[in-house]
């Protein structure tokens, strides 16, 4: 498809006709009206050269900052240069549905990569080839819990409120009840909630999401989740973020039965948003229930080294109102560039930035909370986001604006979540906290 599409009001009314609406604002109406542009305020008239010098100017608005410390769900890392220049190679810039097996060996043996390592990193036995975000990941993981007799999906409160969310759509399409677990005042999903929900769900519950570390940056006990979620007869998917299993138990080897998470720290940038990389993996006994497919390794009719599509459901492609999942293709290039990302960093380098993280965000967790007016809220232990008392989180991250730092996530007008990861050196911190303490 091009870059340039002409429609004629014609053409636009007829494909309106045939969605059964009016307007084309009503495919937007799940947006917030707040983040919608009303009018672009570009005189009529402009020649094609005119519009285009006008709309990079109001994209040159847009700030990028060169200090982050902020995270909540998108996180930026380095990034080595031979991740970007190897995925860029013109072989793996490929269709993206590798059918015909035996010609598409490059792209099957990257996936086949991706899923071994997803294995590893999160003590699962079985990974697929990618959905198309984290939170994509986590409600298609949900819908793996349920069964003919058990479909009350249950959620902690603690997980990234977008997931919530996005949990809920999916349940709500499928009719299927969802209870948020409350936390309690730790800032951790609260276990005594769970045992009495889970206990009064009279056997119909099928599945229980815990995010670690949650949406606070705080860990959560999965061990304990895992009895509990089990000795109710239903399944246990743990949210994690892939940085912090260069440091943390695997959530397999903790008691899960599926993992998942947001793939976008494995050498993906921020970038505006997207495009990101949800990753999921399972215990072997919950395998045919995994959306998309999987690749498996083989020999070929001479003894060579050869990978194949080994499970994919046929229903996702030809009988799509019977399919228990649609998602039927997957962002090839991002499990690739994770794959890169992966190998490149090796074992010892992912390890290195897991403990980098940690220890700069407890350095820099100590030196905030030491700045009048601000404290931690949480004393858990947490990965490499801490939430701290503020004055005023609006005046905060204008002051810090000001100084080419983007803050803190604002969770309230007098509370923020905050990020360090192996970018932000120890100069950019006691810098921050400077700024803090001044005031100006």
């Amino acid at each position: 498809m091009g870059s340039y599409l002409a429609l004629t009001d014609k053409d636009r009314q007829e494909m309106l006709a045939v969605l059964g609406i009016k307007e084309v604002d009503e495919l937007f109406s799940q947006v917030p009206e707040k983040v919608k542009v009303k009018e672009l305020k570009i005189p009529s008239g402009l020649s094609e050269m005119e519009v285009s010098r006008k709309l990079s100017g109001l994209a040159a608005e847009n700030k990028t900052f060169p200090v982050i410390f902020r995270g909540a769900g998108a996180y930026k890392h380095y990034i080595p240069a031979a991740v970007k220049r190897i995925t860029s190679n013109e072989t793996f810039i490929t269709a993206y549905t590798p059918y015909q097996a035996e010609i598409s060996q490059g792209i099957l043996q990257s996936i086949f990569e991706y899923q071994s390592m997803i294995c590893e990193l999160t003590g699962m036995n079985v990974s697929n080839a990618s959905i198309y975000d984290g939170a994509s990941a986590a409600a298609e993981a949900v819908n793996m819990c349920r069964d003919r007799n058990r479909q009350s999906i249950f959620i902690s409160s603690c997980a990234h409120p977008q997931v919530i969310q996005t949990i809920r759509t999916y349940c709500m399409g499928y009719g299927v009840p969802v209870t948020v677990v409350p936390k309690d005042s730790s800032g951790k999903t609260d276990k005594d909630a769970l045992k009495k929900l889970l206990s009064d769900s009279n056997e119909t519950a099928a599945g229980f999401y815990i995010q670690s570390p949650n949406f606070y940056g705080l860990i959560e006990d999965i061990p304990a989740f895992a009895e509990i979620t089990h000795s109710a007869g239903a399944t246990l998917v743990a949210g994690v973020n892939p940085i912090s299993l260069g440091l943390l138990e695997s959530p397999g080897k903790l008691g899960a039965d599926i993992a998942v998470g947001e793939g976008q720290p494995l050498g993906m940038p921020l970038a505006y948003g997207g495009p990101y990389l949800g990753f999921m993996a399972c215990k072997t006994p919950l395998m045919r229930k995994l959306p998309g497919r999987i690749i498996g390794e083989t020999t070929d009719t001479r003894g060579g080294r050869a990978f194949v599509l080994t499970l994919q459901a046929r229903e996702q492609h030809i009988r799509r109102e019977k399919a228990s999942s649609n998602v039927c293709s997957n962002e090839a290039h991002c499990a690739l560039t994770a794959a890169v990302y992966l190998a490149i960093m090796g074992e010892e380098g992912f390890a290195e930035t897991a403990r980098q993280c940690h220890a700069k965000a407890v350095y820099a967790a100590g030196q905030i909370s030491g700045v009048p007016g601000f404290s931690l809220v949480y004393n858990g232990n947490f990965f490499h986001e801490f939430v701290t008392h503020c004055p005023d989180t609006g005046k905060t991250l204008e002051l810090l604006e000001s100084h080419g730092i983007l803050g803190g996530y604002p969770l309230s007008k007098n509370e923020l979540l905050w990020c360090v990861t192996e970018l932000n050196t120890k100069e950019e911190i006691d810098n921050l906290v400077k700024i803090l303490r001044e005031g100006k």
